[in-house]
């Protein structure tokens, strides 16, 4: 793979305030990128979570406001924010630092590029046209299915690359261990189900919900730990209320401790409606943990059903069950799952890769444009 001849600086641009597997994704490049002599400009909104971990990370951001997809205004900053921070190239990151950002670089004549991270479809229009055929000179895909939302919305196969999402697992030591996480929480021998996700409709916990009713019925009542926040927490705790799952299901919002989270349970699940990867199950598999998932986008390409975890259909409450069900019974089969995942994350899923594909694709849209 082609290295730069010399230290480039990369400008970085998203507009999210949030903070999730997207933007976790971002500082793993950041944070390779430095490790690996480059310089890094974040430009993202003030009200962010991203600006205030790269001041804590020590990485160098330039707040930029992003909230009107129209906003001539806000073209103008990020202009100006790019001009004064005079990258080699310009990385967008999110769908509106593609318009925003992109237009920014398209006018100062900066080469770019764009990461999409979302399974979803890309529209048919002058946009699309006009981002894909003359704003960015290439296209990453999180995953095969991403890959063929671009392609379908008639981005040019030649110019999009696949580049996973990646997890580091040195990160994902646990500080106090299973047993005592388990022994804080008061769980003894309980099985333990987790799931860590933003706590959105696309993520599917009220499927999730729905599936432990199920368990119910047939005797097997699991603690649930839902680790996240978002929009959809008040509707999910009053589904739990009405299930009557006080004591067996706990909300335990936005954590940073996941790494112990993992350790203390039995089965991660990812119950998702649509998903473009899944950060969490790589996590999740990084640690060892088994994993029930459903078969959507690139989750169903990085989970492979009976060796690192089971794939059920979105949206299908008992066939949930009925995995979890299965490896609530077979601590056997949960160790053999659990025991593969470490191995499926190496292969090609590590911070190390997703950093050298993107340092190689730097080189190449240099390269193109006369900028090496």
């Amino acid at each position: 793979m082609t290295t730069p001849r010399r230290p480039l600086t990369i400008a970085h641009v998203t507009g999210e305030i949030g903070f999730s597997g997207g933007e976790l994704q971002v500082f793993l490049l950041l944070e390779g990128l430095r490790k690996r002599g480059h310089h890094s400009v974040l430009l993202c909104p003030p009200e962010s979570r991203s600006l205030r971990e790269a001041v804590r990370r020590g990485i160098e951001a330039r707040p930029i406001r992003a909230g009107n997809e129209w906003s001539l205004r806000s073209m103008w900053e990020i202009r100006r924010e790019l001009q004064a921070s005079a990258p080699d190239l310009v990385h967008l990151h999110t769908g509106r630092a593609n318009w925003l950002g992109g237009l920014a670089a398209w006018y100062l004549g900066l080469p770019a590029l764009t990461t999409r991270r979302m399974d979803r479809a890309v529209k048919r229009d002058a946009r699309t046209r006009f981002i894909y055929g003359r704003v960015v000179q290439r296209a990453v895909a999180i995953s095969g299915a991403v890959r063929a939302r671009l392609i379908e919305g008639g981005v040019p196969a030649a110019m999009i690359r696949l580049i996973p999402s990646a997890v580091d697992p040195e990160l994902l030591y646990p500080q106090h261990g299973r047993a005592a996480t388990r022994a804080a929480a008061g769980l003894a021998e309980t099985p333990l189900l987790l799931v860590v996700a933003a706590l959105v409709h696309r993520k599917g916990i009220d499927v999730l919900l729905a599936a432990l009713a199920h368990l119910a019925d047939e005797g097997l009542r699991p603690v649930l730990w839902i680790a996240g926040q978002g929009p959809a927490r008040p509707a999910l705790e009053k589904q739990a209320r009405e299930l009557r799952f006080d004591g067996q299901v706990r909300f335990l919002g936005q954590r940073s401790d996941v790494a112990d989270l993992l350790s203390a349970c039995d089965v991660f699940i990812l119950p998702s409606r649509h998903e473009g990867l899944g950060v969490a199950a790589l996590e999740a598999m990084a640690a060892g943990r088994p994993i029930v998932a459903t078969r959507v986008g690139g989750l169903a390409e990085a989970v492979v059903h009976e060796r690192t975890g089971l794939l059920v259909p979105p949206e299908d409450p008992a066939a949930l069950a009925k995995a979890l069900a299965k490896l609530l019974r077979d601590p056997e089969l949960r160790a053999r799952l659990a025991a593969e995942g470490p191995a499926r994350v190496a292969e090609g899923y590590r911070a190390d890769d997703l950093v050298e594909a993107y340092e190689g694709l730097y080189c190449e849209v240099l390269l193109e444009a006369g900028r090496s």
